[in-house]
C-alpha cells in the first residue's frame, strides 16, 4: 500500500487522502449516532418510569403449604391486626361528603332498659356507602278510551324511545356507552355485569344497541362541526386505530382519528379516516383560516403554509428533541432545556395571575421573547459545528426548522405554547385501545369519533358523560332543529346549573 502510494502524483495522492478523511467522518458520526441510539435506549428501559419485573432463573420452587406452627403464629398476627384497626386511627380530618348525595338515617340507642334515663343529645357519624347499578323495569301502561257513541277510541301517546320496539331505556343505553367509551369497559365485560344480576342479553343485541345510540347523535355531532370549522383556532393531532375492515385477509387495517381542539371555547371533533395522508384533514382544515397549532407532521406543513393560515408548532415536541438529546451532548441538551423552561415559567406565572389576553402577551413580550431571541441565536450558531445525524443535531434541527412557528404563540394572549391540550383529548382512544383493541368496521369507527368527540368535551367542562348522554338520548329525537347546540355538553351544564339556582 504504502509502495502504491510512494508512486501516486501529488493530486492523485490529495484526493486519496481526502476520500479517506471523508469516510472517517462519516464513520464518526454513525458512531456517534449508534452511540446516541444505545444511551437513550438504555435510559428508557433502566430510567425512572421502568416498571418491568425480571424474573430470576435460578429462583427455587416455594413450598406449596405452611407449616402447622407457622399458620398458628399467623393466626396470631392477624388477631392482633384486627384489633388494631377496630380502633379509630388518628387523622387531621376526613373529606368532606357531598351534599347533594342522599342520606340514609340509622337510629342507633344504646341497650337495655332505657326507661330511667334521659336522652341528652347525639352523635352523627357519616360514611360514604354505594350499591352495584341497579336495574329495573319501567312499564308504560297506557289507558285506553273509548267514546260513548262508539265512533272514536283513544289512546296516551307513547314517549320517543332511544330503540324504536327495543327494550333499553335511555338510562341503560348511556350506561352501556358511558361503560365502553368513557370508562373502557368492552361490551363483553358488560356483558357479564349483566349476567352477575341475571340478567341475559346476547352480545349481538348489545352492540345493536350501541350502535342505534351513536347513531342518534349524528345530527348532534354534524352541528359539532359545522361550528368547529368555523374556529379561527384550532390544535390538530391524529392517532391510529386499528379496524378489522381490510382488504388483507387476516390482518386490520390501521386507521387514523383525526382529533381538531378549539381551545378558546373547549370544544374537541374526533373525525376517522382510513388514511394518514393529507387527504384526510380537506373535511376540516380545506377552508381553515386562523391559527392552526399542530406538531411537525408534514401534512400540516402544507396546511400551514396557506396564505390565510398562520402556522403555530409545539414547544413539548421541541422540547422533548432535547430531552432525548441527554445522553448524547448533555451541556448543550441542558442549556436549551434551562431556556425553554424559563418559558414555561411565563406560562405559569400568566395562569397563576388569571391575566387577560392582552396582559399575557405584554408578559410574553416581555419576558419570554428574550428567551426565545437568545435560544435562536445559540441555535444559530450551534447548529454549523454539529453533526447532523447527531440526536442533538436532530433537536436543533428540528427547532431550526420551525422556528418562525414556535414563535408565533407570541402574536396573541389566547395562543398555547404547546399542543398540549390536544394531546390530553386524545389520552381516553389509547386507553381504549388497550381494552377493546380494534373497532369492528370503518363505520363503527366513525361513530366512535362521535361520543369521543362529545366525552371529551365532557371532560374538559366538568360534565358527567352518563347524566349528559342520557338527557341527550331523551331529547334528541324532539328537540327543535334550531335549538340543537343547547345539547352540547357545555350548554346542558349551563342548564343544570341555572335549574339548581
Amino acid at each position: 500500500m504504502e509502495t502504491a502510494l510512494e508512486n501516486l502524483s501529488k493530486e492523485d495522492l490529495l484526493k486519496v487522502i481526502s476520500s479517506r478523511d471523508e469516510k472517517i467522518d462519516s464513520l464518526s458520526q454513525e458512531r456517534d449516532y449508534l452511540k446516541s441510539q444505545v444511551e437513550m435506549y438504555k435510559r428508557m428501559q433502566f430510567g425512572q418510569k421502568r416498571e418491568r419485573f425480571e424474573g430470576d432463573s435460578n429462583q427455587t420452587m416455594l413450598p406449596f403449604g405452611a407449616e402447622p406452627a407457622e399458620i398458628e403464629q399467623q393466626h396470631e398476627v392477624i388477631k392482633e391486626k384486627i384489633e388494631y384497626v377496630r380502633k379509630r386511627p388518628n387523622h387531621k380530618g376526613r373529606a368532606k361528603l357531598p351534599a347533594h348525595l342522599p342520606v340514609e338515617e340509622i337510629e342507633i340507642h344504646p341497650d337495655g332498659d332505657l326507661s330511667e334515663t334521659v336522652c341528652i343529645g347525639k352523635e352523627i357519624t357519616d360514611e360514604l356507602e354505594c350499591e352495584p347499578a341497579k336495574f329495573y323495569i319501567k312499564r308504560y301502561i297506557r289507558y285506553k278510551y273509548a267514546a260513548k257513541n262508539g265512533e272514536e277510541i283513544r289512546i296516551g301517546e307513547l314517549p320517543e324511545r332511544v330503540v324504536d320496539k327495543g327494550i333499553p331505556g335511555s338510562g341503560l343505553l348511556a350506561m352501556i356507552v358511558t361503560g365502553k367509551y368513557a370508562d373502557h369497559l368492552p361490551l363483553y365485560r358488560q356483558k357479564q355485569i349483566f349476567a352477575r344480576e341475571n340478567i341475559q342479553i346476547p352480545s349481538s343485541t348489545i352492540e345493536g344497541w350501541t350502535k342505534q345510540a351513536l347513531e342518534k347523535l349524528e345530527p348532534l355531532y354534524d352541528q359539532l362541526i359545522f361550528d368547529t370549522k368555523s374556529k379561527g383556532y384550532l390544535q390538530v393531532d391524529e392517532t391510529p386505530i386499528k379496524v378489522l375492515d381490510s382488504d388483507k385477509k387476516g390482518a386490520a387495517h390501521q386507521g387514523y382519528y383525526w382529533v381538531y381542539h378549539a381551545p378558546l371555547d373547549g370544544t374537541v371533533v374526533f373525525d376517522y379516516s382510513p388514511t394518514r395522508g393529507g387527504i384526510a384533514a380537506v373535511p376540516m382544515l380545506g377552508n381553515f383560516k386562523g391559527y392552526l397549532q399542530t406538531d411537525g407532521y408534514a401534512v400540516y406543513e402544507k396546511y400551514g403554509k396557506k396564505k390565510e393560515v398562520t402556522h403555530l408548532a409545539c414547544w413539548a415536541h421541541a422540547r422533548r428533541e432535547f430531552e432525548k438529546s441527554l445522553d448524547n451532548d448533555k451541556p448543550r441538551a441542558e442549556k436549551a432545556l434551562l431556556l425553554i423552561q424559563k418559558l414555561y415559567a411565563v406560562e405559569r406565572q400568566a395562569k397563576q395571575g388569571s391575566l387577560s389576553s392582552q396582559k399575557i402577551k405584554e408578559l410574553r413580550l416581555a419576558e419570554s421573547l428574550p428567551v426565545i431571541n437568545e435560544l435562536g441565536k445559540w441555535i444559530f450558531e450551534e447548529i454549523k459545528t454539529t453533526l447532523p445525524k447527531s440526536q442533538i443535531g436532530k433537536a436543533m434541527a428540528y427547532a431550526y426548522a420551525r422556528w418562525d412557528a414556535l414563535s408565533a404563540y407570541l402574536y396573541d394572549g389566547n395562543l398555547q405554547i404547546d399542543n398540549n391540550l390536544v394531546e390530553n383529548a386524545i389520552r381516553p382512544v389509547s386507553l381504549g385501545r388497550k381494552n377493546y383493541l380494534f373497532a369492528g368496521s370503518h363505520e363503527a369507527a366513525q361513530r366512535a369519533a362521535m361520543i369521543y368527540s362529545f366525552f371529551a368535551i365532557c371532560k374538559k367542562h366538568e360534565v358527567n358523560p352518563f347524566r349528559w348522554l342520557k338527557h341527550t338520548l331523551q331529547n334528541i329525537m324532539s328537540i327543535n332543529h334550531k335549538n340543537i347546540k343547547d345539547l352540547y355538553p357545555q350548554n346542558y351544564k349551563q342548564i343544570i346549573e341555572q335549574s339548581n339556582m
